[in-house]
């Protein structure tokens, strides 16, 4: 075996590998060890700050030590806990084992080694897997939504109102159910995207990430059991929701999540549900966007501005594919189909616990992949689209059927019978042309300066208020 990309099972880590570098270490394996040290280096932490006589708070040496191990972790580190995963078989176990090695290193000092000592046995304490798991798993997501997928969405946006802002005046025509309809303008119709995206980011960025840290079947049962007159359920809490930006060395690293306070062994999963939900909705957003942007190139609409020795096919020279769009679209649809998965099968888990979501999990990263290389191809492709003026005058100077829509309502408004009528036998299913219409619009029963408005009136001008609903984007 090698261990070349091209080995690589999933395109994620083949293909693709470069393009979500970012995401990677938030997301792997390794980010979710990271993660899992983080928890119980907090909890650790927390412990010795509770007041338990058996365990005096830590001093800065020490703190600043086991803060360290969070910091410093690497893939050194995650490839240690997976070789005494190996005699473990239990993952988090290998955690725990490998930070209590840490804390009896030969090269520490002896009085660090000695507090580190006598705190051993406080690691992991009274803590079921899942209290480690689905806080780490909120970190996860915490860290992946804000570094990555948020600002990835923000680019999007910001190329969509660019867009919006440049073309606000470059009439089009609009064809809905694929017929030739009223004219909107190109600006217009990104900026309809771009407001769709803006609300679908704001409901990914306002999902709450909820953790708990309640034991084996969310009772504190274990706890109880060792520290009956301590209020476990404010402690958990507070560690949970305490800011993960420590203002000094003697501060707890903490997590900056919401507290969960009842669940079952697992927290309950809904707003990863609720999450990967809103993140499912941008992505169908995206995929309408991919698909009519294919479309315009189709139309002629839009050119594509070339790069040296790109080949578009392998057969027809001439070719220039939309092939950004396509992937964008492609990889928006495998990502929801594993966030639906996801959202689905989540929430759901049998009795007090089975391990069904465990596996499932574990692929968070990869439907997110897929969604955050699909962003950076459909943004790629905007960033290579020159419009064609020519293209969009020559389709609205072939379509005066338009405007018998504005002469049917000005007709109506003065009163002329069965206005819509005259001008469905004069236009529907027939080429119309610009004879055609201001013949028409001489015999009208309307005002001079109604039928003088009308004759002025082209489909390039029939737009609206489409420019200033673009520029306000």
């Amino acid at each position: 075996m090698t261990d070349h990309a091209v080995s690589a099972l999933s395109p994620l880590d083949g293909r693709y590998a470069a393009k979500l570098a970012a995401l990677r270490p938030l997301m792997s394996e390794q980010g979710f060890m990271h993660r899992r040290v983080q928890v119980e280096i907090t909890w650790l932490l927390a412990l010795g700050d509770s007041g338990m006589p058996e365990l005096k708070p830590f001093s800065v040496e020490a703190r600043n030590y086991l803060q360290g191990l969070v910091t410093s972790f690497a893939a050194a580190e995650a490839l240690a806990i997976k070789a005494i995963e190996k005699t473990t078989n239990h993952d988090v176990k290998a955690v725990e084992y490998w930070i209590k090695a840490q804390c009896q290193l030969p090269e520490l000092s002896a009085t660090l080694k000695s507090e580190l000592a006598s705190a051993l046995e406080f690691i992991h304490f009274a803590c079921t897997s899942e209290d480690i798991n689905n806080t780490s798993h909120a970190l996860q997501l915490k860290a992946a939504r804000s570094q990555v997928l948020l600002p990835a969405l923000d680019e999007l946006q910001d190329t969509l109102r660019s867009m919006a802002h440049r073309y606000a005046d470059a009439a089009m025509l609009s064809r809905t159910h694929g017929q030739t309809a009223s004219p909107t303008t190109v600006g217009k119709e990104m900026a309809n995207v771009l407001m769709r995206l803006h609300t679908a980011r704001s409901r990914v960025a306002q999902v709450p990430l909820l953790a708990k840290m309640n034991g084996a079947v969310g009772n504190y049962n274990a706890h109880v059991s060792a520290r009956a007159d301590f209020d476990w359920e404010a402690f958990a809490k507070h560690v949970i929701e305490t800011t993960d930006t420590p203002a000094d060395a003697t501060a707890p690293l903490g997590l900056g999540l919401q507290f969960q306070p009842y669940s079952i062994q697992i927290e309950p999963h809904d707003y990863m549900a609720e999450l990967f939900d809103a993140v499912a909705r941008s992505n169908t957003i995206l995929i309408d966007l991919s698909r009519d942007i294919w479309g315009y190139v189709s139309l002629g609409y839009f050119k594509q501005r070339l790069k040296a020795g790109e080949i578009g096919s392998s057969t027809m020279p001439h070719k220039v594919n939309p092939i950004d769009f396509e992937n964008a679209e492609g990889n928006l649809g495998l990502s929801n189909a594993m966030l639906r998965h996801l959202s689905e099968k989540l929430p759901i888990s049998r009795w007090q616990r089975d391990l069904s979501d465990s596996t499932v999990l574990r692929n968070m990263g990869v439907a997110l992949g897929y969604a955050v290389l699909a962003y950076q191809s459909l943004l790629q492709g905007l960033n290579k689209l020159e419009l064609n003026p020519d293209a969009l005058h020559a389709d609205l100077d072939k379509a005066w059927e338009v405007l018998a829509e504005p002469i049917q309502t000005v007709m109506r408004r003065y009163g002329v019978a069965g206005a819509y009528e005259q001008l469905k036998e004069v236009t529907r299913g027939q080429r119309v042309t610009r004879e055609d219409l201001h013949g028409l619009i001489h015999t009208l029963a309307i005002p001079a300066e109604e039928k003088t408005r009308l004759l002025a009136l082209t489909p390039a001008t029939y737009i609206g208020v489409a420019a200033a609903l673009a520029k306000r984007a």
